[in-house]
């Protein structure tokens, strides 16, 4: 097979032409009240870091809303205990970028955050946070940098939220 790898930006956008006005104007450095409906209805993120070891992508759920939004430019959620990798927490210390992205499911849009991370053990956020009887190790504070909803291409493609497409859990390899 020939190689032909992309090599520079300039034959990226050759290959794939301008991005259009309205998907670059979407693209704002707040949250306002549609993008913060939207971040408060969904019970599921994936979050995005990087480190010196490497980089991170890792899902994040809650029952009742994965964030909370403070104001319009900061937003707030627990980790809960999980494996004890701590990848995630690891890379917000060497490097406080973030990327977030939000589900809600049914919906085709998603959304994205980016911005700045810190993890805080302040007990009044903890408790704050606590979710039947158990508070989380910490909570991680982003100051929002931009937001915009992604088109729903992927999430229709993929037929994500149809029943006709789910898959018994025994035909899907297992982490244990």
């Amino acid at each position: 097979m020939t190689s032909m790898k992309v090599k520079d930006v300039a034959e990226l956008d050759a290959l794939y032409g301008a991005a259009s006005p309205r998907s670059i104007a979407k693209e704002i450095n707040y949250l306002n009240f549609e993008y913060q409906s939207f971040i408060e209805a969904s019970p599921l993120m994936t979050i995005a870091t990087v480190g010196r070891e490497g980089l991170d992508c890792s899902p994040r759920g809650d029952k009742d809303g994965v964030v909370r939004v403070i104001n319009s430019t900061t937003i707030r959620f627990a980790d809960r205990k999980g494996n004890n990798r701590l990848d995630t927490l690891r890379n917000i210390i060497e490097d406080d970028r973030i990327a977030l992205l939000f589900l809600v499911p049914g919906v085709g849009e998603t959304m994205r955050v980016n911005g700045r991370a810190v993890i805080s053990t302040s007990p009044e956020l903890l408790e704050a946070f606590t979710m039947d009887g158990k508070p989380p190790k910490t909570v991680i504070e982003v100051k929002v940098e931009s937001v915009y909803f992604q088109c729903s291409k992927a999430l229709l493609r993929s037929g994500i939220w149809s029943s006709d497409l789910s898959v018994a859990c025994a035909d899907v390899p297992s982490a244990g």
